[in-house]
């Protein structure tokens, strides 16, 4: 007898009209002032300017992928694609980390020959563009906090613009310091601040993602804890395929195949696993094949072999007491 249970919990785009708002907003902030902040920067042979402008583009970029992707993931499943498009939000936090991977690679090289060489700097245009950056990006954050960060898509792209809102605080130090001092290296100093808050960032993004892609259990969530606790519940004899993966940020998902004893009621079992991997993780969407374990397997304590011919991963198996 086999039982099937498909808990659905998708629990996204209730506010997503409104994201597109601030993200929107914000993206309009971020391009005006980047094309002011480059003709500056190359005026006051600012590097420290040219790469907070080079950030603000990956700002851009970022809620730009942001946006597109929230379209496509609002699209309902169709054809092949049986989830929908709902990780275009995952490949756009993909491509901001990377962004931000290479473009600190390239400020970390140009701000080091800086510092062996550097050129004359105007300090004073930095310090004005600095703070005009630091009120811009605020105001820029401001918007985007109010999005929905749980999305890697959104926070991918406010991570973006928050580490250039502290990369714009260090410009503004650093060009104080050439204005008032005429020490030039303090601006090499401050893109390489800069080139190190943005490898931080892209780190974590690339890392996150790829959890996704490598459709890794979501951080928190233990599959051997959830395995053993399933095989725990009364009747259940062996819990096995158990699989967690992430569909798309904040959007778990668990399928695994449960053998209870003869005479048990598969229902029951199924909505009593359903209930504690929802209680207890916050797994909505499941999917459980539960059948009567063969006598094989209760006689002789055999592996999974006995009922599946290609078993995934561990087998959880009840203690003798939890199925007596």
């Amino acid at each position: 007898m086999a039982d099937h249970g498909h808990g659905h919990g998708h629990g996204h785009g209730v506010s997503a009209e409104a994201d597109r708002r601030y993200l929107t907003g914000a993206l309009a902030l971020i391009v005006g002032f980047m094309a002011i902040e480059v003709v500056i920067g190359f005026i006051a042979q600012s590097l420290a300017l040219i790469s907070d402008a080079g950030h603000m583009l990956t700002d851009a970029i970022a809620i730009v992928f942001a946006l597109i992707a929230m379209r496509i993931s609002a699209r309902p499943p169709r054809g092949g694609f049986t989830y929908g498009l709902k990780r275009a939000e995952i490949i756009s936090a993909q491509i901001n980390g990377i962004t931000l991977l290479l473009l600190s690679a390239y400020f970390i090289f140009e701000g080091v020959r800086r510092l062996v060489e550097p050129p004359d700097v105007e300090g004073l245009y930095v310090v004005v563009t600095g703070l005009a950056g630091i009120a811009i990006n605020l105001a820029a954050a401001w918007l985007m906090s109010k999005a929905n960060r749980s999305s890697l898509n959104v926070e991918g792209a406010y991570q973006h613009v928050l580490n250039d809102l502290f990369a714009f605080i260090a410009t503004t130090i650093a060009g104080a310091v050439v204005w008032l001092t005429g020490w030039g290296r303090a601006d090499a100093l401050a893109a390489l601040v800069v080139a190190a808050l943005m490898l931080k960032a892209g780190w974590g993004l690339v890392r996150d993602s790829g959890r996704v892609f490598m459709e890794a259990a979501p951080v928190g969530m233990n599959p051997t804890e959830i395995g053993t606790k399933a095989a725990a519940l009364d009747s259940v004899v062996e819990v096995h395929d158990l699989h967690i993966w992430e569909v798309t940020s904040g959007y778990a998902a668990l399928s695994a195949h449960i053998l209870v004893e003869p005479g048990a009621d598969c229902h029951a079992v199924r909505v009593a696993a359903e209930r504690m991997v929802h209680d207890q993780y916050g797994i909505e969407h499941t999917t459980l094949q539960v059948d009567h374990a063969p006598k094989e397997l209760l006689t002789l304590g055999t592996t999974t072999e006995v009922h599946c011919a290609d078993p995934h991963g561990p087998s959880h198996k009840a203690t003798p007491t939890e199925t007596e």
